[in-house]
């Protein structure tokens, strides 16, 4: 119900003049997912490997300000000792004690994911002045398909259009090659693109999971794209 839900918000923003993709940029690669539909699911295991991916690699940019540790075990993903184990291997400040004394103390289920800067200034002066977007709902503020009536019919495309930037990575044509800015990557599918800021973020055998699931670039971009479209869900 919260899926049909959700399409039918995305339909009325759809109709109103509100859609992501860009002019120019490449639609994403039409790969399935087990959640899409309306008796969609989401993989458990898949979800497992796709924090993982986001704790080891897109953690070190980009801020997931909307999520909480408990999340992930109301939703079945870890269990509630997983969860208490995992928030716990980052502090926060505690509330000033009675002499006004602040600490830092281990994260908690109910604490948010930790960001990776102090603030805008510093992620900015560690990005070449780019501010690294918060991925709590990228899936549902970036498109990769085309045409209205295509979003409404198959969704904006959002989970597609993360692992088509995560796996779009190529050398410019030639006769790109020349007006490449210093510091940007070539990547069609990038909805500012066809330069991107963000080095290619994803190396094959760069995360290893415990079950021992394909870790190639392809296989870690759609598990962390099924991740952050399970953040965005209400």
């Amino acid at each position: 119900m919260k899926k049909l839900a959700s399409l039918a918000i995305a339909g009325l923003l759809l109709a109103g003049g509100t859609a992501f993709a860009s002019e120019g940029q490449t639609p994403a690669k039409g790969i399935s997912f087990s959640f899409e539909g309306p008796f969609g699911t989401f993989d458990r295991t898949q979800l497992q490997r796709g924090y993982k991916v986001y704790k080891e690699v897109c953690a070190n940019c980009h801020s997931m300000r909307l999520v909480s540790f408990r999340n992930l075990s109301e939703a079945g993903i870890f269990s509630e000792e997983q969860v208490k184990a995992l928030a716990a291997q980052y502090t926060i400040m505690a509330e000033p004690d009675s002499s006004g004394e602040v600490k830092e103390r281990p994260r908690l289920p109910s604490d948010r994911f930790p960001s990776p800067f102090a603030n805008e200034e510093s992620a900015r002066a560690a990005n070449g002045g780019a501010n690294p977007p918060d991925l709590s709902l990228i899936t549902k503020s970036r498109a990769g398909w085309y045409g209205t009536f295509n979003q409404l019919v198959n969704g904006i495309g959002g989970p597609q259009y993360v692992y088509s930037v995560l796996t779009g990575y190529e050398e410019p044509h030639a006769e790109l090659a020349a007006e490449q800015p210093e510091g940007k990557y070539f990547n069609t599918y990038f909805g500012a693109g066809p330069w991107i800021g963000m080095a290619p973020p994803l190396a094959d055998g760069q995360v290893t999971f415990d079950d021992g699931s394909p870790n190639t670039v392809d296989a870690m971009a759609k598990d962390v794209a099924a991740f952050l479209a399970w953040t965005a869900e209400p």
